[in-house]
Protein backbone atom coordinates (compact mmCIF):
# COMPACT_ATOMS: atom_id res chain seq x y z
CA UNK A 1 0.00 0.00 0.00
CA UNK A 2 2.87 2.58 1.29
CA UNK A 3 4.70 1.61 -1.98
CA UNK A 4 1.91 2.42 -4.76
CA UNK A 5 0.73 5.93 -3.09
CA UNK A 6 3.68 7.40 -1.82
CA UNK A 7 6.99 5.15 -3.08
CA UNK A 8 6.03 4.05 -6.30
CA UNK A 9 9.18 5.49 -7.84
CA UNK A 10 11.70 4.16 -5.06
CA UNK A 11 14.12 1.98 -6.77
CA UNK A 12 15.64 -0.88 -4.53
CA UNK A 13 18.77 0.37 -3.52
CA UNK A 14 16.82 3.33 -1.92
CA UNK A 15 14.45 0.70 -0.23
CA UNK A 16 17.26 -1.14 1.34
CA UNK A 17 18.57 1.98 2.72
CA UNK A 18 15.45 2.58 4.93
CA UNK A 19 15.01 -1.54 5.42
CA UNK A 20 18.77 -1.25 6.78
CA UNK A 21 17.38 1.80 8.64
CA UNK A 22 14.86 0.32 10.60
CA UNK A 23 16.64 -2.99 10.88
CA UNK A 24 19.59 -0.92 12.86
CA UNK A 25 17.03 0.52 15.48
CA UNK A 26 15.47 -2.80 16.34
CA UNK A 27 18.49 -4.52 16.80
CA UNK A 28 20.43 -1.74 18.93
CA UNK A 29 16.85 -1.35 20.58
CA UNK A 30 17.20 -5.22 21.96
CA UNK A 31 20.98 -4.61 22.49
CA UNK A 32 20.05 -1.88 25.04
CA UNK A 33 17.02 -4.28 26.30
CA UNK A 34 20.12 -7.30 27.23
CA UNK A 35 22.04 -4.16 28.57
CA UNK A 36 19.51 -3.12 31.26
CA UNK A 37 18.38 -7.21 31.65
CA UNK A 38 21.74 -9.45 31.83
CA UNK A 39 23.94 -7.49 34.45
CA UNK A 40 20.47 -6.97 36.29
CA UNK A 41 19.47 -10.50 36.73
CA UNK A 42 23.76 -10.60 37.49
CA UNK A 43 23.57 -8.14 40.38
CA UNK A 44 20.63 -9.09 41.84
CA UNK A 45 21.75 -13.01 41.95
CA UNK A 46 24.41 -11.76 43.54
CA UNK A 47 22.96 -10.04 46.02
CA UNK A 48 24.62 -6.62 45.13
CA UNK A 49 20.78 -4.80 45.19
CA UNK A 50 19.65 -2.95 48.13
CA UNK A 51 15.67 -3.27 48.76
CA UNK A 52 15.17 0.22 47.11
CA UNK A 53 17.17 -0.32 44.11
CA UNK A 54 15.42 -3.51 43.07
CA UNK A 55 12.23 -1.62 42.87
CA UNK A 56 14.43 0.98 40.75
CA UNK A 57 15.81 -2.35 38.49
CA UNK A 58 12.26 -3.78 38.17
CA UNK A 59 10.46 -0.63 37.22
CA UNK A 60 13.98 0.04 34.19
CA UNK A 61 13.61 -3.47 32.77
CA UNK A 62 9.50 -2.87 32.90
CA UNK A 63 10.41 0.45 31.04
CA UNK A 64 12.69 -1.36 28.17
CA UNK A 65 10.47 -3.76 27.81
CA UNK A 66 7.69 -1.62 27.46
CA UNK A 67 9.20 0.75 25.15
CA UNK A 68 9.79 -1.94 22.94
CA UNK A 69 5.76 -2.98 22.59
CA UNK A 70 4.81 0.66 22.26
CA UNK A 71 7.42 0.56 19.07
CA UNK A 72 5.68 -2.13 17.46
CA UNK A 73 2.02 -0.53 17.89
CA UNK A 74 3.40 2.16 16.48
CA UNK A 75 4.96 1.07 13.32
CA UNK A 76 1.63 -1.33 12.89
CA UNK A 77 -0.39 1.70 12.41
CA UNK A 78 1.29 2.84 9.18
CA UNK A 79 0.97 -0.97 8.11
CA UNK A 80 -2.85 -1.15 8.39
CA UNK A 81 -4.88 -1.26 5.11
CA UNK A 82 -7.49 1.89 5.24
CA UNK A 83 -9.29 0.83 1.87
CA UNK A 84 -11.72 4.41 2.49
CA UNK A 85 -8.86 6.38 3.20
CA UNK A 86 -7.52 9.07 0.84
CA UNK A 87 -4.31 10.06 3.47
CA UNK A 88 -0.58 9.57 2.99
CA UNK A 89 0.47 6.22 4.61
CA UNK A 90 2.01 6.93 8.09
CA UNK A 91 2.34 5.86 11.70
CA UNK A 92 -0.32 7.36 14.12
CA UNK A 93 1.43 10.69 15.40
CA UNK A 94 -0.21 10.10 18.68
CA UNK A 95 1.88 6.71 18.96
CA UNK A 96 4.77 8.14 18.03
CA UNK A 97 4.32 10.73 20.52
CA UNK A 98 3.88 8.14 23.29
CA UNK A 99 7.38 6.02 21.70
CA UNK A 100 9.15 8.98 21.82
CA UNK A 101 7.97 10.02 25.51
CA UNK A 102 8.38 6.53 26.82
CA UNK A 103 12.13 6.67 25.71
CA UNK A 104 12.77 10.16 27.16
CA UNK A 105 10.99 8.93 30.56
CA UNK A 106 13.51 5.72 30.20
CA UNK A 107 16.75 7.68 29.07
CA UNK A 108 15.83 10.00 32.25
CA UNK A 109 15.30 7.65 35.01
CA UNK A 110 18.04 5.84 33.60
CA UNK A 111 20.80 9.07 34.14
CA UNK A 112 19.15 10.02 37.14
CA UNK A 113 19.72 6.68 39.29
CA UNK A 114 23.11 6.12 37.54
CA UNK A 115 24.16 9.87 38.54
CA UNK A 116 22.68 9.36 42.38
CA UNK A 117 25.10 6.03 42.84
CA UNK A 118 27.68 8.13 40.81
CA UNK A 119 27.43 11.11 42.46
CA UNK A 120 26.23 11.75 46.22
CA UNK A 121 23.68 14.46 46.94
CA UNK A 122 25.57 17.32 48.13
CA UNK A 123 23.65 18.90 51.25
CA UNK A 124 22.66 22.23 50.80
CA UNK A 125 20.08 24.36 53.30
CA UNK A 126 16.72 24.48 52.33
CA UNK A 127 17.07 28.73 51.69
CA UNK A 128 13.85 30.39 50.19
CA UNK A 129 15.74 30.80 46.73
CA UNK A 130 17.41 27.20 46.65
CA UNK A 131 13.76 25.89 46.67
CA UNK A 132 12.66 28.14 44.67
CA UNK A 133 15.34 27.25 42.03
CA UNK A 134 14.35 23.76 41.96
CA UNK A 135 10.59 24.24 41.86
CA UNK A 136 11.80 26.53 38.39
CA UNK A 137 14.17 23.48 37.52
CA UNK A 138 11.01 21.17 37.99
CA UNK A 139 8.94 23.53 35.75
CA UNK A 140 11.70 24.06 33.00
CA UNK A 141 12.19 19.90 32.49
CA UNK A 142 8.57 19.55 32.09
CA UNK A 143 7.95 22.06 29.59
CA UNK A 144 11.21 20.99 27.91
CA UNK A 145 9.64 17.41 27.82
CA UNK A 146 6.31 18.80 26.51
CA UNK A 147 8.04 20.39 23.53
CA UNK A 148 9.50 16.98 22.67
CA UNK A 149 6.20 15.37 22.80
CA UNK A 150 5.40 18.15 20.39
CA UNK A 151 7.86 17.67 17.71
CA UNK A 152 6.84 13.74 17.62
CA UNK A 153 3.34 15.02 16.52
CA UNK A 154 5.26 17.57 14.11
CA UNK A 155 7.47 14.35 12.45
CA UNK A 156 4.15 11.91 12.64
CA UNK A 157 2.23 14.71 10.53
CA UNK A 158 5.33 15.90 8.18
CA UNK A 159 4.09 19.21 9.79
CA UNK A 160 7.61 20.71 9.01
CA UNK A 161 6.79 21.13 5.38
CA UNK A 162 3.53 23.11 5.73
CA UNK A 163 5.59 26.58 6.95
CA UNK A 164 9.63 26.98 6.41
CA UNK A 165 9.86 30.47 7.67
CA UNK A 166 10.70 31.96 10.83
CA UNK A 167 9.62 33.55 12.76
CA UNK A 168 6.57 34.16 10.80
CA UNK A 169 4.44 31.20 9.25
CA UNK A 170 4.32 32.80 5.67
CA UNK A 171 3.57 36.26 5.80
CA UNK A 172 1.28 36.02 9.16
CA UNK A 173 2.56 35.85 12.69
CA UNK A 174 -0.67 33.83 12.99
CA UNK A 175 -2.05 31.49 10.10
CA UNK A 176 -5.78 31.77 8.69
CA UNK A 177 -5.97 28.02 9.24
CA UNK A 178 -4.51 27.51 12.78
CA UNK A 179 -8.47 26.40 13.78
CA UNK A 180 -9.77 24.89 10.42
CA UNK A 181 -10.43 21.62 12.00
CA UNK A 182 -13.47 21.02 14.25
CA UNK A 183 -14.05 20.34 16.84
CA UNK A 184 -11.56 22.60 18.30
CA UNK A 185 -9.28 20.55 20.38
CA UNK A 186 -8.90 18.58 17.63
CA UNK A 187 -6.72 21.00 15.97
CA UNK A 188 -3.84 20.70 18.74
CA UNK A 189 -2.99 16.97 17.70
CA UNK A 190 -4.17 16.27 13.87
CA UNK A 191 -3.84 20.11 12.45
CA UNK A 192 -0.30 20.00 10.71
CA UNK A 193 0.08 24.00 10.76
CA UNK A 194 -1.81 24.08 14.40
CA UNK A 195 1.28 21.80 15.36
CA UNK A 196 3.95 23.37 13.75
CA UNK A 197 2.77 26.47 15.46
CA UNK A 198 2.32 25.33 18.86
CA UNK A 199 6.11 23.44 18.52
CA UNK A 200 7.44 26.72 17.60
CA UNK A 201 5.90 28.52 20.95
CA UNK A 202 7.06 25.92 23.12
CA UNK A 203 10.20 25.73 21.39
CA UNK A 204 10.78 29.59 21.68
CA UNK A 205 9.38 28.68 25.59
CA UNK A 206 11.95 26.14 26.27
CA UNK A 207 14.58 28.50 25.45
CA UNK A 208 13.56 31.49 27.50
CA UNK A 209 12.28 29.23 30.53
CA UNK A 210 16.05 27.79 30.64
CA UNK A 211 18.09 31.34 29.98
CA UNK A 212 16.09 32.70 33.16
CA UNK A 213 16.74 29.29 35.14
CA UNK A 214 20.65 30.09 34.26
CA UNK A 215 20.19 33.79 35.19
CA UNK A 216 18.28 33.25 38.50
CA UNK A 217 21.23 30.57 39.54
CA UNK A 218 23.74 33.32 39.10
CA UNK A 219 22.13 34.96 42.40
CA UNK A 220 22.82 31.60 44.60
CA UNK A 221 25.86 29.95 45.61
CA UNK A 222 25.86 26.77 44.21
CA UNK A 223 28.43 23.79 44.15
CA UNK A 224 30.92 23.91 40.86
CA UNK A 225 28.59 20.56 39.96
CA UNK A 226 25.31 22.24 39.55
CA UNK A 227 27.03 25.51 38.03
CA UNK A 228 28.57 23.27 34.93
CA UNK A 229 25.55 21.31 34.76
CA UNK A 230 23.54 25.19 34.29
CA UNK A 231 26.40 25.96 31.85
CA UNK A 232 25.96 22.81 29.87
CA UNK A 233 21.73 22.84 29.78
CA UNK A 234 21.70 26.71 28.12
CA UNK A 235 24.68 25.23 25.96
CA UNK A 236 22.73 22.83 24.59
CA UNK A 237 19.62 24.61 24.06
CA UNK A 238 20.78 27.24 21.94
CA UNK A 239 22.37 24.59 20.30
CA UNK A 240 18.98 23.02 19.74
Amino acid sequence: TVFNSLNHDMTLTEFKFIWYMEYSHRMWGRVVGLAYILPAAYFWRKGWLSHPMKGCVLALCGLVCFQGLLGWYMVKSGLEEKPDSYDIPRVSQYRLAAHLGSALVLYSASLWTGLSLLLPRHKLPDTHQLLRLRQFAHGTTALIFLTALSGAFVAGLDAGLVYNSFPKMGERWIPDDLLAFSPVLRNIFENPTTVQFDHRILGIASVTAVTALFLFSRKIPLPRRTRVALTSLLAVACMQ
